[in-house]
Parts: structure tokens; sequence; C-alpha cells
């Protein structure tokens, strides 16, 4: 399964072409223009797990800074401020990488 089995590519698009300019990401703005605000708890799961580049269960920091390729691989990474609010924003419990669990409550709240 890919991102576009799940979201469509025209959202994704719209979403990607947003935030192309360094520190203009913004990942509620991006999780609403790109569709995946809209979706159920298991469309999310299914999205986090393809996010989740390792498989290990989680997104990590490193995984982070290439959130935007996994939609497109000519998008650009984001900047090391990004990935650090980011990372924030999601990580409830303060582990250093964000679980299905807080991605799933990041995107739906």
């Amino acid at each position: 399964m890919s991102l576009t089995d799940l979201l469509s590519p025209s959202d994704i698009a719209a979403a990607l072409r947003d935030c192309q300019a360094p520190d203009s990401f913004s990942p509620k703005k991006f999780f609403q223009i790109s569709g995946m605000s809209k979706k159920s708890s298991s469309q999310l799961k299914e999205i986090f797990r393809i996010l989740d580049n390792d498989q290990s269960g989680f997104i990590e920091e490193d995984e982070l800074k290439y959130f935007l390729q996994r939609f497109e691989c000519g998008a650009r990474v984001l900047t090391t401020s990004e990935t650090k609010t980011f990372l924030a924003a999601a990580d409830h419990d303060g582990d250093g990488k964000i679980g299905a669990e807080e991605f799933q409550e990041m995107v739906q709240s």
C-alpha cells in the first residue's frame, strides 16, 4: 500500500506546494491540506506504518527530517528547526520519537 492509496495525489501535491520554502512547514496545515486530518483511525495507522521508514513502530527525528519525501521523492528535507518543532508537538511522552497513537492524536486534534 502507498500513501496515494489513502490520500489524493492532488491533495498531496497541494500540501507539498504549501510548504516548499524552508521553515514554512506546519504539521497541522499539512495534515489538513493533504486530507490526513479527515481520515479514520485505521487509515491513520496505515499512513503511520508507511511513514515509519524503518518499521520500528516509531517515527524518530531522523525519519521526520525526510517526512515530505515520503509523500514525493523530490520534496525537500525539513529544516532542523522544523524537525524539532514537529517532534516536540507530537512527542507527548518525551521519549524523543513519535508513536502511532501520538501521531494519530496530533493529526486528529
